[in-house]
């Protein structure tokens, strides 16, 4: 049986997206996000929503781009922290001994030590309320080759990325491969 717990922002699992930007005397600033994802295929785009509170909103609006950072689970504290404190009155990059480095394809920083990076130029931007959702076109998506399978696509077991439960407010990694898109599901048979 159900029981009805309300209307709540839980969605299992939500990322742990590291957004980075640069402020208007070109500072880099990063913070966290668990209120994002792919949105469209084609062309290929990423939402990440914040509050107009938070000192990457300005950023964002200000510089028309983002990346997002997927930090592997060695760096769940850093990533904690960078949800933590404000760009407004901290270096968060000095703070954490994180590297920021100059994207070559959009004005905004990513953060070297974190294997998987979406590097994103601001496509619209949509008032919902609290927050508001800023939709980037991936215009470049790096990886550190430690990464990649042999295809050139990113292993998701070799990233390791932080998974975020909303509820109760705690950081988790992935599990077990549990089986392959598109084929383990054909073992259904319709109308049986």
């Amino acid at each position: 049986m159900k029981r009805s717990i309300g209307a709540k922002t839980i969605v299992y699992p939500a990322p742990v997206l590291i957004v980075a930007t640069y402020d208007e005397d070109g500072k880099a600033n990063a913070m966290t996000a668990a209120w994002g994802g792919i949105c469209c295929s084609k062309p290929p785009c990423v939402t990440v929503s914040l509050r107009k509170a938070t000192y990457s909103y300005d950023c964002i609006v200000q510089s028309k781009a983002y990346t997002l950072n997927i930090p592997s689970q060695k760096y769940v504290k850093e990533a904690d922290y960078l949800g933590m404190a404000t760009g407004k009155t901290e270096d968060k990059f000095k703070a954490t001994g994180l590297t920021p480095v100059k994207s070559d394809v959009v004005n905004a920083p990513y953060i070297e030590e974190f294997p998987l990076i979406l590097e994103c130029k601001l496509l619209h931007t949509f008032e919902i309320g609290l927050h508001t959702q800023f939709i980037g076109e991936i215009i470049d998506v790096k990886a550190d080759e430690s990464v990649l399978n042999d295809d050139g696509m990113p292993n998701i077991q070799k990233v390791n990325p932080i998974i975020y439960a909303p509820s109760c407010q705690t950081y988790h990694g992935i599990g077990d491969k549990l089986g392959d898109a598109f084929f383990i599901g054909k073992s259904i048979k319709p109308g049986k």
